[in-house]
């Protein structure tokens, strides 16, 4: 099943994108999303996502979008969940979303890199400690040790991230 081009076409025109508009076409061919795809997509004046369903829509339509996403190596049914997750990287990069401005900085990918793994109360569980230096109130030893081991995590789950290229 492939959506007609006439129909998708319509759609899009009805909806008279500002000059500046992202139209994203969800499709497991285009480039993999990632966090500076979602820093680029959060500067634009508006962003439209275009589903496709099954085998996609018409190539034609193609000619009217100006990117071309996927969210990873897979095939769903359709567009819809790529477009959500796309929609919610970039959403929370807005303005007043997340409420705090540093919240942005310690995130995982913010840097290149995995953040530092976190931890809540109690100090102890099952026999697992809160390390020291987090509860230390140094706030330079802190920010020391979230880097070092923000690039531990890296180096151990994704490695990939630290190879140039």
């Amino acid at each position: 099943m492939l959506m007609k081009a006439e129909p998708v076409a319509l759609a899009l025109e009805s909806l008279r994108p500002v000059e500046g508009a992202a139209i994203v076409l969800t499709d497991p061919a285009g480039d993999r999303f990632e966090q500076r795809t979602a820093e680029d997509l959060a500067q634009r004046p508006e962003v439209v996502f275009l589903c496709g369903h099954y085998e996609g829509v018409d190539a034609r339509v193609e000619s009217l979008c100006t990117h071309f996403l996927s969210i990873g190596d897979f095939v769903l049914t359709g567009g819809e969940l790529p477009s959500l997750v796309m929609a919610d990287a970039v959403v929370r990069l807005l303005p007043g979303v997340l409420g705090s401005d540093e919240s942005l900085r310690a995130d995982s990918f913010a840097e290149g890199i995995l953040s530092a793994p976190n931890y809540t109360r109690p100090e102890t569980w099952r026999g697992m400690s809160v390390p020291e230096v987090l509860r230390s109130g140094d706030h330079a030893r802190v920010a020391a040790y979230q880097k070092e081991a923000g690039l531990a995590r890296t180096r151990e789950r994704r490695p990939d991230l630290l190879r140039p290229g």
